[in-house]
């Protein structure tokens, strides 16, 4: 059976009409809100939905609720599973905007004694200050980046092959929320992340695309934008070769360090 993981870049944060890097994981503006409702409306696959995953991030989370909260299958009983958060799918950089909030504070803002909205077991004490910490697994540095995004892409794979063993012949079609620049991490597409000599990103607020794993490739486990999709976006334009992928994965590179000595211009030390 097939695993289809359902990429979703979160709708408009208040980050990002402000162009404030200082605010402290930044709720969605009245704008980020309508994207995702309009994103429940316009999405066609609600009914195949097993999975809703999310950066713990409060703008990821907020999109994926407003966008497929108490959509798809739920449980064997009909009980809507709640939205996993994955500290793994947090946004790169350690400015305040992309630094997320301790899970006391998320549960509180998202859960109640009535409904459990998001499920924040694999969230750690400290999660959202790991990235500080130039040794950590979450550190923006190249090689950190592209481990942390393989362990994203294989917990998703863990999640996907247990839905299919509880039920067999099933695919499982996963729903993951995530940020502009670690999009092109987890898919190993690099095409559209520097412009204008700024790290960033071609994918718009509130914008899907679907990906499978590659058979066969057990130990990178890597994802590719299935041809559906692909075409629903580029229609006849072919896919970058693997050379050019390398050249573009080189300039992110480049200009990933660049961006690292503004991002500690806004990095401050961080209390809860």
């Amino acid at each position: 059976m097939t695993i289809y993981i359902y990429l979703v870049r979160h709708a408009q944060g208040q980050h990002n009409v402000a162009a404030d890097h200082t605010l402290r994981d930044p709720d969605l503006t009245a704008l980020g809100i309508e994207q995702s409702t309009q994103l429940a409306i316009s999405f066609p696959y609600h009914d195949r939905i097993t999975h809703l995953i999310s950066s713990p991030m409060r703008r990821t989370l907020r999109t994926c609720f407003y966008g497929f909260k108490n959509r798809g299958k739920g449980d064997d009983n009909g009980t809507r599973k709640p939205i996993l958060a994955l500290p793994e799918l947090q946004e790169l950089s350690t400015m305040p905007c992309d630094v997320g909030s301790s899970v006391a504070k998320l549960d509180a803002e998202f859960n109640t004694s009535e409904e459990k909205v998001v499920d924040l077991s694999e969230l750690p004490d400290g999660w959202q200050l790991f990235k500080l910490d130039s040794n950590s697994l979450f550190a923006p540095n190249m090689d950190r980046l592209e481990k942390r995004a393989w362990q994203a892409r294989r917990r998703l794979r863990e999640i996907g092959q247990k839905y299919e063993r509880d039920h067999p012949g099933q695919d499982a079609h996963i729903v993951v929320v995530s940020h502009g620049a670690f999009i092109h991490f987890l898919t190993g597409d690099w095409e559209g992340m520097t412009k204008e000599g700024q790290a960033g990103t071609d994918w718009r607020n509130a914008e899907w695309r679907v990906f499978e794993f590659v058979e066969g490739d057990e130990d990178e486990v890597r994802l590719r934008e299935t041809e559906e999709s692909w075409r629903r976006r580029k229609g006849d334009t072919p896919r970058l070769t693997e050379t050019q992928q390398r050249e573009l994965k080189t300039n992110v590179e480049r200009v990933l360090e660049e961006d690292k000595k503004e991002w500690k211009k806004v990095t401050v030390c961080f209390q809860e």
